[in-house]
């Protein structure tokens, strides 16, 4: 294992190896084979649960329904397409195209918001912190949104124009919708609605993530992105609006997930999963490559406030479900160790 990450060890941009006619690809990408098998095995589509974000809020006999629906894909998928949600489809389609604008600058002017070693934030690949890290074939802008005062500003592109303006409107947004959602979920327990919210806090962390994955001359032997379940309370990915690549782990075999135009994908995190005491799972995810097409996608990750205990609501345990989990603090410091070795951090946690 590495002592963090050096400027010798970080890899070349994934850009530039797709952009190399006649280039070999890096040792440091190729994974045939994972823990939940190969990277080439067919993969069927599958429907994944829609939630009319609208009837959540609602009071009527359709309502009910909604809920119900919402029980059924938290415990049996962990994830579910949003309809309804309330963002004008326009300023989805901003806020991916200044992404896709923003991946096809200059690299002299990409560089400008380069991440620093041993930094998250910025432009560029993942961090490299072990000599065995299987590397993804993607390039990302990953961004500090909330709270305010620990933006990275320098980090936050001013080119396209819109672009700081456009994901601040699309994080307000989400913030609103994510605190919805905690309480919907938390009421298809029978719990009190603020039972997630008071571990989630009053100021949660957002971090954006524009993730851009080129064609890949190399598809049966690169990931787009290692599977993995994520560290954070909720994700809401918003999918590119044509190219297919996300797919998820249920019952153990792989399925594709289908686009659904503008609706946005919310995931249960590790952190539900803890606060909810099993009932609710993260879902194993992962992304493929494409040989022809480029695809970019957007994930806004909602971690609880720094400092918040987080562990099972006291209500969720009984003789006939047991506390399963630890109570965890600042979970996020130990997820990225975990995750770039390939294995699950919520192991960790788990009586």
């Amino acid at each position: 294992m590495s002592e963090g990450e050096s400027e010798l060890n970080r890899p070349r941009l994934v850009q530039e190896l797709a952009e190399d006619p006649g280039g070999e690809l890096p040792e440091q990408f190729v994974c045939t084979e994972t823990p939940y098998g190969l990277i080439t095995a067919s993969v069927p589509l599958m429907d994944i649960p829609v939630i009319d974000f609208s009837l959540l809020s609602a009071s009527s006999v359709t309502t009910d329904d909604e809920f119900e629906k919402l029980q059924s894909a938290l415990t049996s998928w962990g994830c579910f397409q949003v309809i309804n949600h309330g963002i004008e489809f326009s300023l989805l389609d901003e806020l991916r195209e200044n992404g896709r604008e923003f991946f096809k600058l200059p690299m002299k002017e990409k560089q400008k918001y380069a991440r620093a070693v041993n930094e998250i934030e910025g432009y560029g690949h993942d961090m490299v912190l072990y000599e065995n890290q299987t590397l993804d074939w993607t390039d990302r802008i990953y961004l500090s949104v909330n709270p305010e005062d620990n933006r990275k500003l320098q980090y936050w592109p001013e080119n396209p124009k819109t672009f700081r303006e456009v994901l601040e409107e699309y994080t307000r947004r989400l913030k609103v919708i994510v605190e919805a959602l905690l309480k919907a979920m938390a009421k298809t327990l029978d719990l009190a609605e603020n039972s997630f919210l008071n571990q989630y806090g009053e100021r949660p962390i957002i971090y954006a993530r524009y993730n851009y994955y080129p064609p890949c001359p190399w598809p049966d032997l690169v990931q787009g992105l290692k599977p993995h379940a994520d560290g954070t309370a909720i994700t809401i990915l918003l999918q590119d609006e044509e190219v297919e690549g996300l797919q998820l782990l249920k019952d153990d075999k792989w399925v594709r997930v289908p686009i659904r135009p503008h609706a946005l994908l919310a995931n249960v995190g590790d952190l539900v999963e803890v606060m909810s005491n099993g009932n609710f799972k993260s879902p194993v995810h992962r992304a493929v490559t494409n040989s022809e097409k480029e695809r970019i996608s957007v994930a806004i990750f909602c971690i609880p406030e720094v400092g918040k205990e987080i562990g099972p609501i006291d209500e969720l345990i009984d003789d006939k479900r047991p506390r399963l989990y630890k109570t965890v603090k600042n979970y996020n410091e130990i997820y990225f160790k975990y995750y770039q070795q390939g294995k699950r951090p919520i192991e960790a946690v788990k009586l």
